[in-house]
């Protein structure tokens, strides 16, 4: 059985601003009961380990099935107590998904260590995927060569027209589009805003926003039953 790692965020907030902010908990679900209904193996981890908050606009707006899961006294307990990036072997893992929620901004772009997680799951051959926000976690891996992973390839992540959807846009440090187009990626995103959009470039699978993240999983789980 094929293993996948779900990386999530420990951020709480907007920066040193009050505003709440941490994982979107419907991009954590539907990805792990879409995989894991597919047949692989998932394991959640964030960058520093240990608890995992909620946005809590996420929380007020979840589905039935996200609901469902956070009614689940087990699942929840993982996300109190998740794993850190520098505990974790890439070798031992076939893909890596970022889910977003604002809070990635912050701890997902300079993390050495899920840098280096992703590097060797790709260089071994296996996929490397993120959903919305989760973008931000690709915007500084680099392979042995030296070159940038999304270096040319076709991406989509959250865009500043859906920053300023969510109103959030003069809270957030940077235009993730912005950021990805700046590293050499061709950033792509669906015409109306909030709608799903999800884009395949070989091993390197994206989705636009939190609505994306069924169709997102959807090319992962088909991109990996052919491996």
């Amino acid at each position: 059985m094929s293993k996948i790692l779900a990386v999530v965020t420990n951020q709480a907030s907007y920066g040193a601003a009050p505003h709440r902010t941490g994982l979107w908990i419907a991009e954590l679900v539907h990805f792990y009961d879409g995989v894991r209904k597919a047949g692989f193996e998932v394991d959640i981890i964030s960058p520093a380990g240990g608890h995992v908050p909620l946005d809590p606009r996420s929380v007020a707006t979840a589905d039935r099935r996200s609901r469902e899961y956070m009614k689940d006294k087990d699942f929840m307990a993982g996300l109190n107590h998740t794993a850190g990036a520098d505990e974790v072997d890439g070798a031992d893992y076939t893909a890596i998904f970022y889910t977003g929620g604002h809070g990635v901004m912050w701890d997902f772009p300079d993390s050495t260590a899920l840098q280096l997680i992703a590097r060797k799951i790709y260089e071994n051959g296996g996929l490397v995927s993120s959903v919305c926000h989760g973008a931000c976690g690709l915007l500084n891996i680099t392979l042995s060569d030296g070159t940038l992973l999304v270096d040319g390839r076709t991406v989509t992540g959250f865009s500043t027209a859906e920053e300023r959807v969510a109103m959030v846009k003069s809270r957030v440090p940077f235009a993730l589009e912005d950021e990805l187009r700046a590293r050499g990626a061709n950033y792509v995103k669906n015409t109306i805003p909030m709608t799903p959009f999800a884009t395949a470039d070989d091993r390197l699978v994206t989705g636009q926003n939190p609505f994306s993240t069924k169709a997102v999983t959807r090319k992962i789980v088909e991109i990996l039953r052919n491996f």
